[in-house]
């Protein structure tokens, strides 16, 4: 019988180059695959259509891989990443949402490193390169993940607030809340869920603590936000990250938190030749993001990159609410048209560019000093580039190649 992978991402190879010499080789499915061949761990290479349920013992899934997909449908003995390493699992955090987990998850390793912590899963290290001897994981968990995992529970689950993504992957934002709620039915009294107000009524055995706003979890930790250095959007990453801590260890390392630094690619802000401000906020791939980044540069010009996958989901409220800002658009990606008719619908000025150098070079004609050009695009990033990563670095590129 054999041991199956749907896809040939980072989870599954790492699962596949750690544990083939341990468990015998994998075969890999994947539909960049045409013809059977071998890795060099000695793992099978194999075409979808060569995948025979009957002759298959497991099956672990890339997490993006969606559950409309043929092998998905065709599996017998699915498993997650989560639910297989399940048995080595330490005591773990989980941290999902919408908008923060990458942030919330490294923060918290940030606190907790001083116990042996490690952080992986959606952050970029899967569980498979994980010690399993360490004293907590810490995992940012995404919709995928907890959609196929049916056995695996954290300790401590924390929860950001929920909005409207990756609805073609799910089917429905019903469907994505359920995945995001999913692991709660297998809490136990004595695991700890930190939940926006609007689940605290959700059905499971933890011991959940809810808040309204970062400032309502704040005051219910006893925890002074005078302290933290952080604004939103990411206060309420910082907050969380410090629940978690106190829970974990009733300790407060307000000092140690404000030496935390972010990453690239969120709300980055850079500055051209003209000392013109820019910001590379490419992760934001959806509505929710692009509203926190749009308070903050409430008070100064935008001009707003906007585009890409749309990921089916409706943004009319999203450009229903740019209606308060002094804002121009420069659309993108394979969704153009599309936000060119939001723009249109609510009465907003936008320019159709297609591209990201050349919506650069459009901005860069009108930007003055004191206002802000924004890439917060609202859509993922695979219609023209590998990862959000890359379109961030065409971004700084193109500001680079600007000429004065």
């Amino acid at each position: 019988m054999k041991k199956s992978l749907f896809g040939y991402g980072k989870t599954t190879k790492a699962i596949a180059q750690t544990l083939a010499h341990k468990m015998g080789n994998f075969a890999i499915y994947d539909d960049k695959f045409k013809e059977k061949s071998c890795d060099e761990f000695g793992n099978w290479l194999l075409p979808v259509s060569a995948f025979e349920p009957e002759n298959s013992e497991l099956e672990i899934p890339s997490p993006g891989f969606p559950p409309t997909h043929k092998l998905i449908k065709q599996a017998k003995n699915l498993q997650s990443e989560y639910d297989f390493f399940y048995d080595v699992m330490p005591k773990s955090v989980w941290i999902s949402g919408t908008n923060g987990k990458t942030t919330t998850t490294q923060m918290t390793g940030h606190l907790l490193a001083k116990i042996g912590a490690q952080i992986g899963g959606n952050v970029g290290t899967p569980l498979a390169l994980l010690e399993p001897f360490a004293k907590l994981w810490i995992l940012e968990t995404s919709s995928f993940t907890l959609h196929h995992t049916h056995t695996a529970k954290p300790e401590i689950y924390a929860l950001l607030p929920i909005s409207a993504d990756h609805l073609s992957w799910h089917g429905s934002f019903k469907a994505y809340t359920n995945a995001k709620l999913s692991v709660l039915e297998r809490m136990g009294e004595n695991n700890v869920a930190i939940l926006p107000k609007a689940y605290e009524n959700f059905p499971t055995k933890a011991h959940i603590i809810s808040y309204e706003d970062e400032f309502d979890l704040a005051k219910k930790m006893e925890i002074d936000a005078n302290k933290i250095s952080f604004t939103p959007p990411f206060l309420l990453d910082a907050i969380m990250a410090l629940s978690i801590e106190k829970i974990l260890l009733d300790s407060l390392s307000y000092e140690l938190l404000n030496s935390f630094i972010m990453e690239k690619n969120k709300l980055e802000e850079l500055f051209d030749t003209q000392n013109r401000l820019w910001v590379n906020d490419t992760k934001a791939t959806n509505e929710s993001a692009v509203i926190e980044a749009l308070k903050r540069y409430k008070d100064k010009k935008i001009h707003l990159i906007v585009g890409g996958d749309d990921k089916g989901v409706d943004l009319s409220a999203l450009f229903s609410f740019m209606r308060e800002f002094d804002i121009e658009l420069y659309a993108i990606g394979v969704s153009s048209e599309k936000m060119m008719a939001y723009a249109k619908k609510f009465g907003l000025n936008a320019t159709k560019c297609e591209f990201l150098p050349k919506a650069v070079e459009e901005i860069s004609k009108k930007l003055k000093l004191g206002e802000v050009a924004l890439l917060s695009p609202a859509c993922a990033s695979l219609d023209q580039f590998s990862s959000y990563l890359e379109r961030g670095e065409c971004f700084k590129k193109s500001i680079t190649n600007l000429k004065e």
